[in-house]
């Protein structure tokens, strides 16, 4: 019998031309477990997807009751269907009150594609701005913004009018005019390797912005849901953007993105075209009911509390003298390494010993580290020590 290895690497697409191959038959918590009952500890969430852990209760149970309803009845934006209304205006009320209107996605970079018609309709101008070594996704509109050439030439041409600042450096935010329709950050680089910009320069891009009548976009799709410690990392810097992209750990571990605006904004994709904006799947009412569970979750288990008590645990067990640097903001961290061989060598020594760790698409110097919210600190101090033996073994 052929094994599904084998039919793996013979009919579905492949991302890389290494591919890590465990299969994984069952998730659970912060575990997941292999064909052979392997169980790994997952320091990535499903890169930051699972923030509540897979398959929590609440949301399954959330899910198993809209399957007795309906699931997909026509495309979004036309029928009342309730988990999609509920969802939004539970997530409308964590936000600040200049948020009125939720347009619900499939996914991450569908929430960027529609942020980009929005800026550009509702300005009436064309020119784009995002920032070197970002990452937004991988459709054509999303991939004129990455920060990184290599990712872009391929698949050229992309998007006109794109242009970049350096992230974290306010002198570049000259390049911010009457011409940009919007900027678009990362409230965190992710896959730049975590970068965590300051206060100074994030209520500089915002004064920036207000003065040019350019739309700030945040892109919050790794950050969102509890991550950095607070719900949405843009709390952490005392400023508000017009529009913020969610996605990953918003759907409790079901496909959702998501992207929200001033209502004044979001209405521009009503009509000329009228259903200029439009998506099939995007909301899908069994995802919008996981969401709402896992968003429940988060307030009602108080995760949030729990996570910067967690991340200093991580620093400590994981000072180490062969680790550079330690980056990052509650529990979305890196460590910083010297090569990407000693990456590679100590991820795979960790997935050995049972813990699931990876690297970053821009900076592969470096480790990932974003367990759920749920990782309790016995498992910490666990994954930690085999973390360390892996440093001291390849490092």
């Amino acid at each position: 019998m052929i094994s599904n290895r084998e039919l793996f690497l013979k009919n579905t697409a492949q991302t890389s031309s290494s591919p890590r191959l465990f299969e994984i038959v069952k998730a659970e918590g912060i575990y997941l477990y292999g064909a052979n009952g392997e169980r790994y500890m997952d320091l990535v969430s499903g890169f930051n997807v699972s923030n509540i852990g897979h398959r929590h209760p609440k949301v399954l149970m959330a899910i198993q009751q809209q399957l007795e309803k309906y699931l997909h009845v026509t495309v979004y934006g036309e029928f009342v269907q309730a988990p999609q209304v509920q969802f939004a205006t539970e997530l409308l009320a964590t936000l600040p009150s200049s948020f009125g209107a939720v347009y619900l996605t499939n996914s991450g970079t569908e929430a960027v594609e529609g942020s980009m018609k929005i800026a550009k309709k509702y300005t009436g101008r064309r020119q784009i701005i995002a920032a070197e070594k970002a990452y937004h996704g991988s459709t054509q509109g999303a991939l004129s913004l990455i920060g990184n050439p290599a990712y872009q030439e391929a698949y050229a041409p992309l998007l006109p009018e794109i242009e970049f600042i350096k992230f974290n450096n306010i002198s570049s935010l000259d390049s911010i005019t009457n011409q940009t329709a919007a900027v678009i950050v990362e409230a965190i680089q992710g896959e730049a390797g975590v970068r965590v910009p300051s206060t100074e320069f994030m209520q500089a891009l915002r004064i920036k912005c207000d003065e040019t009548g350019a739309i700030l976009i945040f892109d919050e799709i790794q950050t969102g849901f509890g991550r950095t410690g607070k719900l949405f990392a843009f709390e952490h810097f005392g400023i508000v953007p017009d529009v913020l992209m969610l996605a990953k750990g918003i759907g409790g571990g079901m496909p959702l993105g998501a992207f929200v605006a001033r209502k004044e904004i979001m209405d521009v994709i009503k009509d000329n075209p009228m259903l200029g904006h439009i998506t099939t799947f995007g909301g899908h009412p069994v995802s919008c009911a996981a969401a709402l569970a896992s968003l429940q979750v988060i307030q009602n288990e108080n995760l949030l509390d729990t996570v910067e008590t967690k991340a200093a645990l991580f620093r400590k067990e994981l000072n180490h003298p062969k680790i550079k640097e330690i980056r990052g903001m509650g529990l979305m961290m890196c460590l910083q390494l010297e090569t990407f061989e000693q990456v590679y060598q100590v991820s795979s020594f960790c997935a050995e010993h049972a813990v699931m760790i990876d690297w970053y698409l821009h900076c592969e110097t470096a480790l990932r580290i974003a367990p759920p919210l749920t990782i309790s600190e016995t498992e910490i101090r666990h994954a930690c020590e085999i973390i360390r033996q892996g440093i001291e073994k390849h490092a």
